[in-house]
């Protein structure tokens, strides 16, 4: 993974594009490299060596006159290079190479030939096409200067004092001079009326193992993010299983607070289950309050749930990549898909659960993916998200809603995922982790960690600034003190009102209470003495 700078028109000075490239330098610390194209545009790269270590250099040129840089992986590099790319001459072994000459072959017709994660910008003479996959797992930001420049960057700080606008370039679309913004993601299950297909659990077990072992390929050491709930448990099973066939060890990382976390509980089970090199992080109170201002810069937003969460995340990938591990898989995008969040719950209809979980992994972009990205890559390490594979996104979207819906089991979420890898021959996961209940990130590290953030933003924030706040923030204006103290931060960074624009926030539909945390649901039990009661399907 890397960060990016494309800047379209002449008159930048190159020292100023090497300073705005800086800013993004935590995203790629081994090495920097800087590209003037003949007919005067700029294209810059902040590299994390992942593929190719010694020759996947950036910015790379195509055989001919384009040249790209990107951020992400393909996965599917190698049987491009030895299939549609054959004839191709390739200067490097890195899998991001082979979208610059997919460009050279199709134009701009070519993302749906790449399956990974990806932004990229290609620029070849005055032409150009700029890029982001399909949910939005890389960021990408875009946005014009007061002479017309397009400016493209991977965060938001590279180019937010550069631009008069700029806004988060949309998932599923590219951006070329002749077209402008085309969306060339377009699957069926965006319509929640294709939501037909029969359960199928084998098919969910097999496609998400397929999905894990694509994102095993890597020149560095890889581990996983160990929560102890279910996305990640099975993950981190699939990892062990699939690594333990090549005779590798596989590192896994937990995070909580000492004294209250029931992830660390569960993680503990889950390691000494699978039989990984487990390492346990504990944090502070005061160690995630000190944190939360870098963390707002890093992160690029003002979300309420994505700082709660983003934190402990943050605070354990400094751990991480201080051991040597560069890449790590994480479990977001199930709850989305599936319906896991507790509050799916009290869905009045199989249709309303289709289409929120249709909106849900369609928003991933500015929750769950934004906060995985940027907390990691805050210190230079890479995740990776099997349940996002485009292949298995498909498998459980069209599957019929009823399957999905909590009451269909008595009130258990993500049933079909826990049944499909109860094998009892040769099991996975232990029981009381297969059917633990839903714990929201932010809650599983330790419920004092949340009630300790809200009690202290209520300390900074007066009463009387919660009755101006419609007119400092009239946008999403925060509604709690705890919101107003994170705006106040995100403003002192972006204080421009397009940066503010680019945030949208967290919030549970029908209950009550609308606050982002699991345990605002009723149905909320604690998480270390509930384990769900197996159905039969």
């Amino acid at each position: 993974m890397c960060g990016i700078l494309a800047i379209i028109g002449k008159g930048v000075e190159l020292q100023k594009a090497k300073q705005l490239s800086n800013r993004m330098n935590h995203r790629g610390p081994n090495e920097h490299d800087i590209q003037v194209t003949e007919n005067g545009h700029i294209l810059a790269h902040e590299r994390l060596s992942i593929i190719d270590l010694h020759t996947g250099k950036q910015p790379i040129q195509g055989c001919s006159t384009a040249y790209m840089v990107h951020n992400g992986e393909i996965y599917n590099h190698k049987e491009l290079r030895e299939t549609e790319l054959k004839d191709h001459k390739f200067r490097t072994k890195s899998d991001s190479e082979v979208i610059v000459h997919l460009y050279e072959k199709y134009g701009y017709d070519f993302l749906n030939k790449l399956d990974g994660v990806f932004a990229f910008v290609v620029i070849d003479g005055d032409d150009f096409i700029a890029g982001r996959d399909p949910i939005g797992i890389k960021p990408l930001y875009y946005g014009k200067d007061a002479d017309d420049r397009l400016y493209f960057s991977s965060e938001m700080k590279a180019i937010a004092d550069q631009c008069v606008s700029f806004e988060a370039f949309p998932p599923g679309h590219y951006y070329t001079p002749k077209t402008g913004l085309v969306r060339y993601y377009k699957p069926d299950w965006f319509k929640d009326s294709v939501a037909t297909e029969e359960l199928d659990l084998k098919l969910i077990r097999d496609t998400l193992i397929k999905a894990t072992k694509k994102r095993l390929m890597t020149d560095v050491p890889l581990g996983v993010l160990l929560s102890g709930g279910l996305d990640s448990s099975l993950t981190s099973s699939i990892a062990s299983r699939l690594l333990k066939e090549e005779g590798k060890e596989l590192h896994s990382f937990s995070i909580g607070l000492d004294s209250d976390s029931p992830d660390l509980k569960a993680a503990q089970k889950v390691a000494d289950f699978l039989g990984t090199k487990h390492h346990a992080i504990t944090f502070t109170i005061e160690e995630g309050l000190e944190v939360i201002d870098k963390l707002i810069w890093h992160l690029e937003t003002y979300d309420v749930t994505s700082i709660r969460a983003s934190t402990p995340m943050y605070i354990m990938s400094k751990y991480i990549t201080n051991l040597g591990v560069k890449v790590v898989l994480s479990g977001e995008g199930a709850d989305e898909m599936l319906g896991g969040y507790l509050y799916f719950g009290d869905a009045p209809s199989n249709k309303e659960f289709q289409k929120e979980t249709i909106r849900r992994v369609q928003l991933l972009s500015t929750s769950d993916c934004l906060r995985a990205d940027k907390s990691t890559m805050s210190h230079g390490l890479e995740a990776r998200v099997p349940f996002l594979d485009k292949e298995f996104l498909d498998v459980i979207m069209k599957t019929q809603p009823k399957y999905k819906m909590h009451e269909t089991y008595d009130g258990v979420e993500k049933y079909i995922l826990r049944k499909a890898f109860d094998t009892k021959e040769d099991p996975f996961l232990p029981q009381e982790v297969l059917w633990r209940q839903k714990e929201q990130f932010s809650d599983g590290v330790g419920y004092s960690w949340i009630d300790t953030l809200i009690e202290y933003c209520a300390n900074q924030i007066t009463d009387e600034q919660m009755s101006q706040a419609h007119i400092k923030y009239p946008h999403n204006t925060p509604s709690t003190k705890e919101a107003y103290y994170i705006r106040e931060i995100f403003h002192k960074h972006f204080p421009q009102d397009d940066a503010a624009k680019t945030v949208l926030k967290w919030i549970p539909k029908w209950q009550e209470n609308t606050d982002p945390s699991g345990r605002a649901n009723k149905k909320h039990i604690k998480a270390d003495v509930h384990i769900a009661k197996e159905k039969v399907a």
